[in-house]
């Protein structure tokens, strides 16, 4: 019997990708919204697998999905965080005057 591959698996760990790469090179936090999408698609994908295993191949491009969707997470929301307290430096200095 043939296996045929795991819908949805190429899809989810394509989103990781441009999560990670949109989150390192242009979009910073918005970058999160491929992770969101792309761990949505990894479960759904997933729960495909669990319920026929010997079916589908490429249950490993799932694992690799959510590790890539995880981390672009992860650096997205240390991005935010360091883009608000680089903005609340600037106000302050903007607001106090000591801006030598």
């Amino acid at each position: 019997m043939t296996q045929e591959p795991l819908p949805g698996a190429s899809t989810a760990q394509t989103m990781g990708i441009l999560c990670l790469v949109g989150t390192l090179l242009c979009c910073g936090p918005f970058g999160a919204i491929f992770g969101i999408i792309g761990l949505n698609n990894a479960s759904k994908a997933e729960a495909l697998y669990r319920e026929e295993p010997e079916r589908y191949s490429g249950y490993e491009n799932i694992r690799s999905a959510r590790i890539l969707s995880y981390i672009g997470i992860g650096l997205s929301l240390l991005m935010l965080i360091f883009y608000i307290l680089f903005g609340g430096v600037i106000l302050a200095l903007i607001t106090t005057g000591n801006m030598n």
